[in-house]
């Protein structure tokens, strides 16, 4: 009881009676003929770039998992989120579509037929979403949707309409509201500018809700970040298409918000080109950065450099990236997420992500799969992460698929900088429940060849405390006592030595996308007196 009681209290009344109302009411799908074509007035620039996902008529490949159609749209020994994949028919607008329109064709002939208003997993809200916009971006590509289609895709929408996701909100309610605007768009007459209004409302109010000053998304998860980031260019595209059909005040706010997001995605990105693993966040799922990049010079917005600075602090979000030539140091010193909105989050506080000459070192574990089975909950815990792990407990209670009972905050975060080095040192209290309220303390000092990190735990009671290094699996570990060596891709050698703790070299598993996992090395350094502490060293 006390684990859900502390899961419920922050939540919105509106996510409450939300749920009750989501699961109690089903809307009957309206099945009047489509509304009219509203008339474009130019054709979109090309959509952020993706690799193809369909690789014969009837067969996938979604999350590193291929499958087929042979056993139907909604089979249920079929992960839900590979069925949500199959739903959302994105592979309409990746890489080389016009080679396989064909086949598009009759992957959307055979959805309308098989897909009855209103049933299966297909006409849930985010599919649902997702899909309606990828229909009408592949008209706008030049393709041409049959009647019977732009019937299917009238009753789609309206179906959305009546079913939007305030029991979720964020993320959701945002694609939700996206998929409104678009169809309001593409579509005409008094229905259309009904879905059209009610969308850009969510919108407005959305935009100002989720990005943050610093323009991450409040989630805090760089893969949705990248994903919202890549909407708000998708309804820019659009409304650019359409004339003055969006008010000039909306165009303007996306523009401001996409500048701001280009940047944060900036500062999280790794020099290999990838995003960095905090809170829900997995490679081959968004747009990579470069692609993002194009899709806005595409759409002749200014370019976004990455950040030069030795220190970028997002103070909203809770990231700072500490930066030279060779080394990229990214720390989360942030809350894991909104209180009301913790689903993607991980027990991941005061952990950090390394890369030294353009390669990953240290990394957090990543995620692979959804649900709420032993991977799910491994991948979220505080032990799948850098950081420290104080009596086999979590961070943050994270439990069940998307569920986090008493969260971490940090505190007493302080940054110094001068010639020599930059040294950071944060405190988070999500161990206070334990006997004798124990708190979390961590110091990373940085100069130009050197990486030093301290940990202590503060507190009455008994504790055993464990800090966690997971490095990348192409780098070798070399283990000789208290010390030993990192073994870089590229050859290069990183010493390093434990000046405090007891040293154990264990096995890990790294997840940088859906459905992969990958073996590697983790230092585990259990902290002596209650402090360890690690130099690493490099030439």
């Amino acid at each position: 009881m006390t684990r859900l009681y502390h899961t419920i209290r922050h939540l919105r009344p509106v996510q409450v009676y939300g749920r009750i109302w989501f699961r109690l009411y089903r809307p009957r799908p309206d099945l009047k003929p489509a509304p009219k074509l509203r008339s474009a007035v130019s054709s979109p620039v090309a959509w952020a770039a993706r690799p193809p996902l369909m690789h014969a008529p009837e067969t996938f490949s979604f999350l590193n998992q291929e499958g087929n159609l042979e056993t139907g749209w909604d089979d249920s020994n079929i992960a839900k989120l590979w069925r949500y994949n199959l739903h959302y028919f994105d592979d309409l607008n990746t890489l080389a579509s016009s080679e396989r329109v064909d086949w598009h064709r009759a992957l959307l002939e055979r959805w309308v037929a098989e897909n009855p208003p209103g049933q299966g997993s297909g006409w849930e809200p985010y599919p649902l979403s997702l899909r309606i916009v990828n229909w009408i971006k592949w008209q706008g590509a030049g393709n041409q949707l049959e009647p019977s289609w732009l019937q299917s895709l009238a009753i789609q929408v309206r179906y959305l309409a009546a079913r939007l996701e305030y029991h979720l909100l964020g993320n959701h309610l945002f694609v939700n509201a996206k998929a409104l605007v678009v169809a309001g768009l593409f579509f005409q007459g008094r229905e259309a500018e009904r879905w059209l209004a009610k969308g850009l409302a969510i919108l407005t109010r959305e935009c100002k809700e989720q990005i943050l000053a610093d323009g991450g998304h409040f989630e805090r998860s760089p893969m949705y970040h990248a994903l919202i980031l890549e909407d708000l260019l998708d309804l820019l595209n659009f409304a650019r298409c359409y004339g003055s059909a969006i008010p000039a005040a909306n165009l303007e706010q996306w523009e401001e918000i996409v500048g701001r997001m280009r940047r944060w995605l900036a500062v999280m990105t790794h020099p290999d080109g990838g995003i960095s693993f905090f809170n829900d966040a997995a490679g081959a799922i968004a747009a990579t950065r470069q692609a993002i990049e194009s899709y806005a010079a595409r759409l002749g917005l200014e370019a976004c450099t990455a950040e030069e600075t030795r220190v970028t602090v997002l103070p909203q979000s809770g990231y700072i990236r500490m930066a030279d030539n060779h080394s990229t140091i990214l720390l989360d010193v942030g809350p894991i997420g909104p209180d009301y909105l913790p689903g993607h989050a991980h027990a991941d506080t005061l952990s950090f992500e390394w890369s030294l000459f353009g390669s990953r070192v240290v990394v957090n574990c990543g995620t692979s799969c959804y649900g709420t089975g032993a991977k799910r909950i491994r991948q979220r815990s505080t032990s799948a992460h850098s950081t420290v792990e104080i009596n086999g407990k979590d961070s943050s209670e994270v439990w069940g698929g998307f569920r986090v009972a008493r969260r971490a905050y940090p505190f007493d975060l302080s940054l110094e900088e001068n010639a020599e080095e930059v040294r950071l040192s944060c405190a988070h209290d999500g161990y206070m429940r334990l006997p004798g309220s124990a708190v979390h303390w961590r110091q990373l000092r940085f100069a130009g060849q050197s990486l030093r990190i301290a940990d202590r735990v503060v507190g009455a009671g008994q504790y055993v405390a464990v800090a966690r290094y997971h490095f990348h699996p192409s780098i070798k570990v070399a283990l000789n006592g208290n010390s030993g060596q990192l073994i870089m891709p590229e050859q290069q050698v990183v010493e390093w030595r434990v000046l405090t703790g007891n040293v154990r070299l264990v096995s890990s598993s790294y997840h940088p996308e859906f459905g992969l996992s990958l073996p590697c090395r983790c230092l585990e350094v259990q902290l002596v007196r209650r402090q360890a502490d690690i130099l690493f060293t490099w030439g």
